[in-house]
Parts: C-alpha cells; sequence; structure tokens
C-alpha cells in the first residue's frame, strides 16, 4: 500500500504541501525581533493591568504590539504597513494625524479649566516645563538627527501622547512608531521619573507649603476662556489650530451649558473608541522589521531625557517664582512636575509626593493648573516646531 501512494506521488504532493503551511506559520517566519518586540508587548499588557499603570493606554498598546510581530509571510496584505490591509486603513489616522485632534476634543470635554483661572500665573509654570521639548530638541541635533527629526523626536518632553503624533506624522513619519511608543510610555512611568526629581530639587520647608484656596471661577470665565484662548493663541501659532482648535471646542462644549449632549459624545463615547484604535495602532506599528533600529533606541533615550528636563525645569521655576510672591501666597514648588502635559497623571505625582510630608496638604486642586496648562503648551510648543520645520 505505502509503494502504491509512493508510485502515485501521494507522498511528495502531501509533503509539498505541508512544506508550504510551514512557510505561512509564524515559526517559519519568526525573528528575533519579532520575540523580543512580543516580549515588550507582554510587558505593556503586565504594567497596565497588574501595576493598573495607565491600563487606557498600555492595555491596547500592548496588545497592539503582539498584533504587530505576529510573523507571517510577506504578501499576505495583513500587516499594517501593507497598502490595502485593514490594519493599514486604521493607521492612517495615525499617519494623517486625524485621531490626535479627535483625543483633543474628548480631553477639553472633560478638562475643568478652574485652577488655571483661578490662579493664571499657574500657566507660567506649565509654560517652563516645556522646556523638556527644546532641551530634548538641542540633544537630537547634537546626536546627528536633521532638524525635522529632531522637532518631531523633542516632542516627546511634552508628556502628551496625540501631539506626539501629530507632530511626528508632519516632520517625521518614519519614526512614528518609537516617538509614539516613547510618549505613551513615559505618560504611564510618570509617577516613577518624577519623583526622585522633585524631592532632589525641593527643601522640606518648600514641600510643606500651603497654597490658599482657589478662587470661585464665573461661569461666565469657564465659557469666554475657550473662546479667547482660541483666538489669542491661535493668530499666534496658527500651526496649533488642529489641536488647539478641538481642545477648547471641547471645552466649550463642556462649560457653555447648552450642548450637553455633544460634550458628553465628545468626552465619553467617541474620545474611548479614538483611544482603542490610536492604542491598536500605534502599537501595532512597532513591526519588528521596520522598528527595531538604532534611531528608535536613540529616541527612547531621548525621551527619558526630556522628562527630566522638564520635571527639572517646572519645579525650579516655581522655587524662582516664589522669590517675587509674599509669604501666604506662594507657590508649593511639588506642583512643578505637572506643567507637563500628562493629565492627570502628573498633577496626581504632585498630591502623593505632598502628602507624603504632610498628609492634610492636598494640592492636586492647584496642581491641575499647571498640568492643564500643560496641554495647551504642548500644543502650542508643536505649533512653534511645526511652523519652522514644517
Amino acid at each position: 500500500m505505502l509503494t502504491l501512494l509512493e508510485s502515485s506521488g501521494f507522498g511528495t504532493f502531501l509533503a509539498d504541501n505541508l512544506q508550504t503551511f510551514w512557510a505561512f506559520t509564524g515559526f517559519a517566519n519568526a525573528t528575533w525581533g519579532h520575540m523580543a518586540m512580543i516580549v515588550a508587548g507582554l510587558f505593556f499588557l503586565f504594567m497596565g493591568i497588574a501595576k493598573k499603570w495607565e491600563p487606557m493606554l498600555l492595555v491596547p498598546i500592548g496588545f497592539g504590539i503582539l498584533i504587530g510581530n505576529i510573523p507571517f509571510f510577506p504578501g499576505l496584505d495583513i500587516g499594517i504597513y501593507e497598502e490595502g490591509s485593514v490594519l493599514n486603513y486604521l493607521y492612517f489616522g495615525v499617519l494623517k494625524g486625524v485621531y490626535p485632534p479627535l483625543i483633543f476634543l474628548g480631553i477639553g470635554a472633560m478638562t475643568d479649566f478652574s485652577a488655571l483661572l483661578s490662579n493664571p500665573k499657574l500657566m507660567a509654570v506649565g509654560a517652563a516645563a516645556q522646556a523638556g521639548i527644546f532641551g530634548a530638541y538641542i540633544l537630537a541635533l547634537a546626536l546627528g538627527f536633521p532638524a525635522n527629526e529632531a522637532g518631531a523626536i523633542a516632542i516627546i518632553g511634552g508628556a502628551d501622547g496625540p501631539t506626539a503624533i501629530f507632530l511626528a506624522s508632519k516632520l517625521a513619519p518614519q519614526y512614528l512608531g518609537a516617538i509614539a511608543i516613547a510618549a505613551y510610555s513615559y505618560m504611564a512611568l510618570v509617577p516613577l521619573i518624577q519623583p526622585p526629581v522633585m524631592r532632589m530639587l525641593t527643601s522640606k520647608k518648600e514641600r510643606l507649603i500651603r497654597m490658599p484656596s482657589p478662587r470661585p471661577v464665573s461661569q461666565t470665565e469657564k465659557i469666554l476662556f475657550p473662546i479667547v484662548g482660541f483666538l489669542l493663541t491661535c493668530f499666534i501659532v496658527p500651526s496649533a489650530l488642529p489641536l488647539l482648535g478641538m481642545l477648547l471646542l471641547g471645552n466649550l462644549l463642556k462649560e457653555c451649558g447648552v450642548t450637553k449632549r455633544l460634550a458628553t459624545t465628545a468626552g465619553g463615547p467617541l474620545i474611548d473608541i479614538v483611544t482603542i484604535l490610536i492604542g491598536l495602532t500605534v502599537g501595532a506599528s512597532t513591526q519588528a522589521t521596520t522598528f527595531l533600529t538604532w534611531q528608535s533606541i536613540a529616541i527612547f533615550f531621548l525621551g527619558a531625557a526630556s522628562f527630566f528636563v522638564a520635571t527639572f525645569f517646572g519645579v525650579s521655576f516655581v522655587k524662582f517664582l516664589n522669590l517675587f510672591l509674599k509669604d501666604g501666597n506662594k507657590i508649593n514648588p511639588l506642583i512643578g512636575n505637572a506643567g507637563v502635559s500628562a493629565v492627570p497623571a502628573a498633577a496626581r505625582v504632585s498630591q502623593e509626593v505632598g502628602l507624603r510630608y504632610d498628609k492634610t496638604n492636598h494640592l492636586l486642586m492647584h496642581a491641575m493648573g499647571p498640568n492643564v496648562a500643560g496641554v495647551i503648551g504642548s500644543a502650542v510648543a508643536a505649533g512653534v516646531l511645526l511652523g519652522f520645520l514644517g
């Protein structure tokens, strides 16, 4: 019987089919790079699920990394970089900068600017923290990156994932995956990165400073802020229009009192859907065959440096500002870290570090002032970079 099968060519046929099947499996196409990135994806999932570090970001990104690094035979039209694939169509929103303004619309609809309006000088703290962006820009230039790529990398220092994606899509799309992953990773690592810098720069006396309660903010002020703020910032930096326009429109929908349904949609279902899509596609863009380069590694180091610089300047600026403020009106330097745009993670870090030294000194409301100012500041900084380098 075996001789009959062999003579009929069935054995050869079966062997050829098994060989073809094997060639199309992930096992046959796997490289060490795929395995390394899958381990990275599992680490993201662990940090998001077990440690609960920014799970809304790390879970979709982590699973996206797994999706993007399943090895496959080229030409199947399933990879994120293969034109016509489903993932490629979803990635269009990242490549063309569609998703970030929608995220900003939702952020605006969820953000209360009262803490900033009650103490406008906190806007300067948010602006000072953007020094991390320009510090990273100088470092990137020193490492040999062209000006446009250095600008895209530098925005990581703003601690704002959507802004980083928006600017990278315009200035350095080839590094979009690395920049986005670095930005979101360091946003999630804010509770780990910032406290040592905050403690290093402040004395025990400064950590115990009590700030006066924020003054009440009228509804008229809340309505006028997004309108006036939009006109002022976008006349100065028109390049930031897509981000600031959507951010402040979302805030107006929230505060005007007559568009509750729209504000609820923007700050709820819409931002949730876009967060899933942006996290999934950004994660999938880390396909090992295109992602693992020395430039990607350099981008991660530059991102870490920019966060340290941003925290340093935010805290140091508050200390400098206190030189000109009277006792009773001084600012606790521990809220200087919140000038980065990681809302509300950075403000929560201010609160947690402050409570370690005085369990009755609640800094969260005060820290939200520079934190929301940082959102505007990072968008303005992105507009400036885009205007000069785009």
